[in-house]
């Protein structure tokens, strides 16, 4: 038989209760939130003392715990992030998932020995993704949904990192941690864990104003939930450590179903290899019943993208329960608290103390314990099958005799009371030697003065109060017919030349117009960075470090890592005697950068500069800091960056670039992209962010560059735009205003 991995069964956990289900079920490790920085903000997250009872519960069962604090932090809240953590740390918690890098900076520095998760709300892609997290100081990735079995495979081989993916569950439409429509359509954020769900709604597409989807497929945003119990060969031989399932926002009874059958079949695996493998149609028949969308999808493991893995059509409102089923599930899992075996030696000998060792097998640690003086029975000795009786009433303890030898010398007396209180104490004394081999003392933390704000901020530079002169304007634009405009307009310093309309062969040139017209000329990467992009860019390096940029736009970590690995290769290439200079980095507003710590460590990372969140408000933004960085004024956001594409949905995909339109329930029409180069597609928002008019308010925020992005608009727009924009912001012309509708975003409302 083939060798087989030993991996993770990792389940959701949005309650104590749940929790509890997951590990009666036989999940190995589950994820669950605290009262505070999770992912799941509705689910019934656990106060401190629920949670370390949580830990503590685990640990007895030789179980592991990982807390989730994946979602992005405002510089006042990573100030309690220390004293929020201390006591599960303390505890023995056996892992945090983080998304901000600023809050992995802060527990990897103050927890060095507590395992960092890299969320999937990072949006790590590929091998560079995951060598830079590692680097960062995480242990494991949580890869993208998106991501196929090869590109795990490759991580496997060229990362020594663990690799964590979900494996049953919902899928969202845009990459996880790139998804702004809930924040920017009602403030409800999914980076900070409260997504409204839009994707979930229905929605014509509209192509020159005509709908191409039908009525009975509106819900085209709407995934199918992912099942890969078909795919578990596959999935173990491509590396993966974690099978994760989806659903802290589901019940118990669900919890446990879903993680009874797939432990039923990874044992099976385990058991019998790849050959005696094979998932009854029946089982699948019950998940369905424990929650369906319109049928289950493999996900991306195995295609890119397709119409297939959409559900189309709205959820029933009404499904039968499958009682049966129900029952089953409540009777042995729901509820159901966890008893580990362990074995007993009691020895009894008149006028010595009673004698009582237990011994645990997971993890294996005895204890001994002595009671009262046994005395000689003078009329009724004690008998062993008493003692028997009276040392296994284990009750509400987390264990039970699976073998207990008694030892009687002579005739013995010893008083019930003595037999309970021995037995107590020893179960007790057990129960504290298991939970000690993960607590944490006060002397193993590493300790670390609180520096000042001041003192924090003065290491990232950002203590510069001085006033700038005046911003630097730059556009950002998408297709090579918007480029006209900005040459001629005086007002623009850089442009930013999307590498999806602007390809290689454009480049050189491209660069010599913007020097021509006096203007500065930057690449802006691609949103997602994956396996055809870093075949496509690194054909092209030599194009790109010829083309003369005065900057490059990064927009991922996958982008960080490897420009970094390349300007290496170029560095050996070239000679230390003769080095090309590294082109300066801009990090674009998808890396998040919510606190000074994270801005402090994408300085480290190689930022000349950073793109401001755009979820903040003004008030969060001055209390980080922002001067001198990069604050967006102008332009569609992009509110999902996902790997599906909606012409293909519709049956309409031709792989050429287009705008096609997502018109919602309210009347509002989103502009959609796709981005044939690279296989992505981007939805916009409805309305443009326009802060013209708020001059004053941005003048205190001290940038040192304002951004107006351009992704639709004709070059007559743009010109308007442009002309509107610098009047305000530098010729002092109030009153200005464009033509249309626009949203003033999140500078004074923030997200949620």
């Amino acid at each position: 038989m083939e060798e087989t991995k030993k991996v993770e069964v990792l389940a959701p956990a949005g309650s104590y209760e749940s929790m509890v289900a997951a590990f009666a079920a036989g999940a190995d490790a589950v994820y669950i939130g605290g009262s505070r920085f999770g992912a799941r903000a509705y689910a019934e997250n656990l106060d401190e003392d629920r949670m370390c009872r949580a830990i503590d519960y685990a640990h007895l069962h030789g179980r592991r715990i990982y807390m989730t604090i994946n979602t992005l932090l405002k510089e006042g809240e990573l100030k309690e992030l220390y004293g929020y953590l201390l006591p599960f740390y303390r505890q023995g918690l056996d892992a945090v998932i983080v998304q901000d890098l600023g809050a992995m900076a802060l527990i990897r520095d103050r927890f060095p020995d507590l395992p960092i998760h890299a969320s999937t709300q990072m949006t790590i892609t590929g091998v560079y993704g995951a060598k830079k997290a590692k680097a960062l100081g995480a242990s494991r990735i949580v890869t993208a949904r998106e991501l196929s079995l090869e590109e795990i495979r490759r991580i496997r081989r060229q990362v020594n990192i663990e690799i964590e993916c979900f494996v049953h569950g919902a899928l969202c439409y845009c990459y996880s941690g790139q998804c702004l429509m809930s924040s920017l359509i009602g403030g409800r954020s999914g980076n900070r864990g409260r997504c409204a769900q839009p994707c979930r709604l229905p929605y014509e597409v509209k192509r020159e104003g005509r709908t191409i989807n039908g009525k009975g497929e509106r819900y085209v945003l709407s995934m199918k939930d992912l099942c890969t119990l078909d795919l578990f060969p596959e999935l173990i031989k491509a590396g993966i450590d974690s099978l994760k399932i989806e659903g802290r926002m589901k019940s118990p009874r669900y919890t446990a179903g879903v993680v009874n059958m797939y432990r039923k079949y990874i044992d099976l695996y385990w058991k019998e290899g790849s050959k005696g493998y094979q998932v009854l149609p029946e089982d699948k028949k019950l998940l369905l019943d424990l929650f369906d969308r319109g049928g289950f999808t493999q996900g991306y493991y195995k295609q890119h993208n397709g119409k297939d893995m959409a559900a189309l059509k709205e959820k029933p409102v009404f499904r039968e329960e499958n009682r049966k089923y129900a029952a089953y599930l409540d009777e042995n899992y729901v509820g159901h608290s966890l008893k580990e075996p362990i074995e007993g030696e009691i020895v009894l000998e008149p006028g010595k103390e009673a004698k009582l060792t237990l011994k645990a097998f997971v993890p294996p640690v005895s204890v001994t314990c002595f009671g009262a003086v046994a005395e000689e029975a003078s009329n009724q000795p004690i008998t062993k099958e008493k003692l028997e009786k009276q040392l296994k009433k284990t009750g509400d303890t987390p264990f039970f005799f699976q073998n207990l030898d008694i030892w009687l010398s002579g005739a013995c007396f010893l008083p019930l009371q003595a037999i309970n209180e021995l037995r107590r104490r020893g179960l007790k004394s057990l129960e504290e030697t298991i939970l000690s081999l993960n607590w944490r003392s006060q002397e193993t933390e590493k300790e670390r003065r609180e520096e000042k704000d001041g003192e924090r901020k003065k290491e990232c530079g950002w203590n510069e109060t001085k006033k700038t002169q005046r911003p630097l304007m730059a556009v950002s634009i998408e297709e090579q017919e918007q480029l006209g405009p900005l040459l001629n307009h005086r007002d623009v310093d850089v442009i930013y030349v999307d590498a999806n309309g602007f390809l290689a062969g454009s480049w050189k040139d491209t660069v010599k117009c913007c020097r021509k017209a006096g203007k500065q000329c930057c690449l802006t990467m691609p949103h997602i960075f994956r396996q055809k992009a870093d075949e496509y860019f690194r054909a092209n390096w030599e194009m790109m470090m010829e083309a003369g940029f005065d900057g490059i736009v990064v927009r991922n970590l996958e982008e960080c890592q490897w420009l970094e690995e390349m300007e290496a290769l170029e560095f050996l290439k070239s000679g230390s005697q003769n080095p090309k200079k590294a082109l300066p980095k801009i990090f674009d507003g998808s890396l998040y950068a919510w606190n000074h710590l994270a801005d402090q460590t994408m300085l480290h990372l190689g930022a000349e500069r950073i793109t401001m969140p755009v979820e903040l408000n003004a008030r969060d933004l001055k209390e980080k800091g922002c001067q001198g960085q990069e604050l967006l004024v102008y332009g569609a956001l992009p509110m999902m960056i996902s790997a599906q594409c909606i012409k293909k949905t519709t049956g309409c995909c031709d792989h050429k670039p287009e705008v096609v339109k997502l018109k919602d329930r309210t009347g509002k029409e989103m502009p959609v992209k796709n981005h044939c180069n690279f296989c992505s597609s981007t939805i916009y928002n409805a309305s443009p962010l326009s802060l013209l008019g708020l001059e004053d308010l941005i003048g205190k925020l001290n940038p040192g560059v304002i951004r107006l992005q351009f992704t639709t608009e004709s070059p007559k727009e743009i010109t308007e735009c442009l002309d509107a924009f610098a009047a305000g912001f530098f010729h002092g012309k109030k009153e200005i205003k464009l033509t249309g509708e626009f949203t003033r975003g999140h500078i004074r409302r923030g997200a949620e």
